[in-house]
């Protein structure tokens, strides 16, 4: 532990200087390995802690669904935690509280993941139950049924009754018109009502088999005894040819685009959205840090002139979403109550102007950059963080390694790069305005 800390303190140590020192590194020792049945598998011995990370992660999201079909992946994310051949019901649960193993999971646009936190004494125990849901997993119609109504409330309390989750909903919507980057992760009402059993089977075996897979185990246990247990009970998993997956492709925005929603709210938000890049485009980089620039923050551009200066807003900030195909790159403004729009999209759009024809300042991009790092450390303080960071960077990037190598790619990016990438994807024919404003009142 005291090694860990150490290790932490001297990188944020570093980053007070990452203008000056160039060979900023990020380095976890990785084993990484493939069975013959395709699973890819990633091994990283932390020994501070007497406890193991243990991820399994499939290439499988939302944009692998269709209309009709929409929620699928999440709706079987849910479905997992039923049961499965040698644990069926509630066992599966009942097993991992009784051995001390904490657990979740989550669905993305373009993954599935699943992880716990277990004693390093339980990886056997472990391997033998994820192995079990894998090839399987039982999947009926009662199930279905219960699980549907948890699912529905959860659109509710995530999308439907809450405003923001609505706002977000509505600007993939409007930014994507033809990438199956245009429904929500969770699926609309309407799909999540109408899920056969049969399509969640057929769901199942098509992308929860080892070919799509990746297995990260990060913490305390030695390489060559995971690689034995890996292989007896994994290896076993039957390799199943995967279709074909093509994806449709966004189609080139040339006018801006308007949306707005309605709900009990007392001030008006809205968002400025733009079609972005995806993930590890060397684009990226730039305009990761021109977000963080403009909205990231209290000292942001954004938030000083719209919360401090005009004291129009209560929140204003920016971000740069990336997924596998493409990306989001958007501005986000909260207003008091009362406060009419105009004014301060005017003032965001002067901003981004600004972004577009002027070079930000040497100690805007210093701190951006410092902050991006910051992050970057931060996520890797504790074995569930590394096992994470694995995970994404195999998966989004095809290789675990692109991770070590962001450092020097954000650290590598100029002032007059943040002004190019600005001009290519922050112009107003392809920005999208979408608006929550209050309901009208009754009389």
């Amino acid at each position: 532990m005291k090694h860990l800390v150490w290790s932490v303190l001297f990188f944020m140590l570093s980053l007070a200087h990452a203008q000056e020192k160039d060979n900023l590194k990020i380095n976890l020792p990785v084993t990484k390995y493939k069975l013959q049945n395709g699973l890819t598998v990633l091994l990283h011995e932390d020994h501070s802690v007497p406890l193991i990370s243990y991820h399994t992660w499939y290439k499988v999201g939302s944009r692998d669904e269709a209309p009709g079909i929409t929620g699928s992946a999440h709706m079987l994310e849910h479905m997992m935690f039923k049961g499965s051949k040698n644990y069926p019901g509630k066992s599966f649960d009942r097993i991992l509280h009784e051995n001390g193993i904490v657990n979740n999971a989550f669905t993305t646009y373009d993954y599935t993941g699943f992880y716990e936190t277990l004693p390093s004494s339980k990886l056997e125990m472990m391997m033998q139950i994820e192995v079990d849901r894998m090839s399987n997993l039982n999947l009926n119609p009662d199930d279905l049924q219960s699980e549907r109504e948890v699912v529905k409330e959860e659109r509710r309390w995530r999308i439907d009754n809450n405003p923001m989750g609505l706002l977000m909903e509505t600007v993939m919507g409007t930014v994507f018109k033809t990438s199956n980057y245009r429904w929500p992760v969770i699926g609309t009402m309407k799909d999540i009502s109408d899920y056969k059993i049969e399509t969640l089977r057929n769901f199942h075996s098509t992308y929860y088999v080892p070919n799509n897979a990746i297995l990260v185990l990060a913490g305390d246990f030695k390489t060559s005894e995971a690689k034995r247990l890996i292989e007896k009970y994994y290896g076993p998993v039957a390799y199943r040819p995967m279709p074909r997956r093509e994806y449709p492709r966004e189609t080139t925005q040339d006018t801006q685009r308007n949306a707005s929603v309605k709900k009990d709210v007392q001030g008006i938000s809205f968002t400025v959205a733009f079609g972005g890049v995806p993930n590890a485009h060397p684009d990226m980089y730039a305009l990761d840090l021109a977000a963080n620039i403009l909205g990231n923050g209290s000292s942001s551009r954004l938030y000083k002139r719209l919360v401090y200066a005009k004291q129009t807003a209560t929140s204003a900030y920016s971000y740069d979403s990336t997924m596998q195909d493409q990306g989001v790159f958007a501005v986000g403004v909260n207003l008091k109550p009362g406060v009419a729009m105009q004014e301060s999209l005017d003032l965001v759009y002067q901003e981004i102007w600004k972004m577009r024809n002027k070079l930000v300042t040497d100690e805007e991009l210093a701190k951006a950059k410092t902050q991006v790092m910051k992050e970057m450390v931060d996520g890797l303080t504790t074995i569930d963080g590394k096992a994470r960071a694995l995970a994404v960077n195999e998966i989004m990037t095809g290789s675990y390694e692109n991770l070590f190598k962001d450092l020097d790619k954000y650290n590598a990016v100029t002032a007059e790069q943040v002004k190019d990438v600005s001009n290519k994807y922050l112009n107003q024919n392809q920005r999208s305005i979408v608006v929550l404003e209050p309901k009208a009142k009754k009389e």
